[in-house]
């Protein structure tokens, strides 16, 4: 038996669709299990009571959402010990690009991958890059200008649907990526420069200041200021553009061009 955890979300609910599309009648792990039907198994993370994994051989384990830290750690390490304890096989977990170790949120990400390789599974890890559809957001024109402080800096964005994708690929032959780590950027990096052309809007990045000024008036719970600004900075020194790796080879075939998806969510 297969489970995705997270399936009312927005990368986990394309994954499930992309299972049940191969016939595969995943469950879905959710706080919100009657949008399922009979796939529908409640699961919340934060209530240790209704990790229930019994007869799951296969756990696709989509992270827990934005949070501080240890409430992320704590999230995963009970459902990564309730997995043990039930007898689950494999674990796939989508985590976060080796490239992206400079942003805020990447310190959860770190310590699931070593919690799932001190564990008694086998597991695959899909270290996702960001998101076009994010990109798009995070670069968004204001009152006609694209202001974000992305400087100069290249993003290798990859679309949602890609990643849903290859962990589709992945969970359907589980037995053919026991203890891989694969890193799924885009294949084209993009700046926010040709996002302002894609658009017609004139690009005049803000200092990251002034950002960080205006993120002070936005309503964001206290930790997301922080993780938004290291994906500016991250981006506009250089660390997030390199597009070398696995998703063409998981996909077979060509990703999804990323600007036009980063255009839709921009506007």
């Amino acid at each position: 038996m297969l489970l995705v955890t997270g399936a009312s979300g927005n990368l986990g609910a394309l994954v499930h669709a992309g299972l049940v599309e191969k016939g595969l009648a995943p469950l879905a792990g959710t706080r919100t299990p009657a949008r399922f039907a009979a796939l529908g198994r409640m699961l919340d993370f934060d209530d240790p009571a209704t990790l229930d994994l019994s007869g799951v051989q296969t756990l696709l384990l989509i992270s827990a959402g934005y949070g501080e830290d240890d409430v992320v750690i704590a999230r995963h390490h009970r459902v990564i010990s309730a997995a043990e304890q039930a007898g689950v096989r494999h674990v796939i977990y989508t985590s976060l690009t080796g490239a992206g170790d400079h942003l805020a949120f990447a310190l959860a990400h770190r310590w699931t991958e070593q919690r799932l390789q001190r564990s008694s599974m086998t597991w695959t890890i899909l270290r996702n890059g960001l998101y076009a559809e994010l990109f798009g957001l995070l670069a968004a024109p204001i009152d006609g200008v694209i202001t974000a402080p992305f400087g100069d800096g290249a993003l290798a964005a990859v679309t949602r649907q890609d990643l849903a994708d290859a962990a589709v690929a992945v969970a359907a032959a589980p037995q053919a990526h026991l203890n891989r780590c694969y890193e799924l950027v885009g294949s084209v990096a993009l700046t926010a420069a040709e996002l302002a052309a894609a658009l017609d809007v004139p690009y005049k990045p803000v200092a990251l200041a002034d950002q960080r000024r205006a993120l002070a008036h936005a309503n964001l719970l206290p930790f997301q200021p922080p993780m938004v600004m290291s994906m500016y900075s991250a981006v506009a020194a250089g660390f997030l553009g390199s597009v070398d790796g696995d998703l063409a080879t998981l996909l077979a075939r060509a990703p999804r061009p990323a600007l036009p998806v980063a255009v839709a969510a921009s506007q």
